[in-house]
């Protein structure tokens, strides 16, 4: 598993949580149970500290980092390739793909944060709401329908971990 202590910080990895080989987690980092970290993901806590919760989905290329702390909550799904700096991110919330969320922002329960979009500084988004743009602004408030689809990801991811634990091999 490609876990690495640093500066006398090892990280902690709940049950069940599936990590890519190529990825990288590093330092003062916890990660609930049965999270899958993608490939080529990134978790660095040699600065500040990052805490993920349980059955959260950090997809491949995901980068995150910061100076003092990073806490994202449970069942969170951070699409490919996004960026995590220094910030909160609520239960349930899904960062889009190439999203950047930058440094002390808070992004609320069941929101939403559309592919590309950027949420900047200090800004508090309010949870059941779907944002995009560059800055990140109010699109839509969350329908049932939203609901649903966040949950039936959330679980797909929770199933894929388990998936790879069971059936995941190298063929040389």
């Amino acid at each position: 598993m490609p876990v690495y202590a640093f500066d006398g910080k090892k990280p902690v990895i709940g049950a069940g949580t599936w990590i890519a080989p190529n990825a990288y987690v590093i330092g003062d980092v916890r990660i609930g149970e049965r999270c899958y970290i993608g490939f080529g993901a990134v978790i660095r806590g040699d600065f500040g500290s990052i805490t993920i919760g349980d059955e959260c989905a950090i997809e491949e290329g995901v980068v995150i980092h910061g100076p003092t702390r990073t806490i994202i909550g449970n069942r969170v799904i951070a699409g490919h390739m996004a960026m995590i700096h220094n910030a909160t991110i609520h239960d349930c919330a899904l960062i889009g793909m190439q999203a950047m969320i930058c440094d002390n922002s808070v992004i609320g329960e069941w929101a939403i944060v559309a592919e590309k979009s950027m949420v900047m500084k200090n800004v508090v988004l309010a949870g059941n709401r779907i944002y995009g743009g560059i800055p990140a602004a109010v699109v839509a408030d969350l329908q049932q329908r939203h609901y649903d689809y966040l949950s039936f990801g959330q679980l797909a991811y929770v199933d894929l971990a388990e998936k790879y634990h069971n059936t995941f091999e190298r063929m040389d």
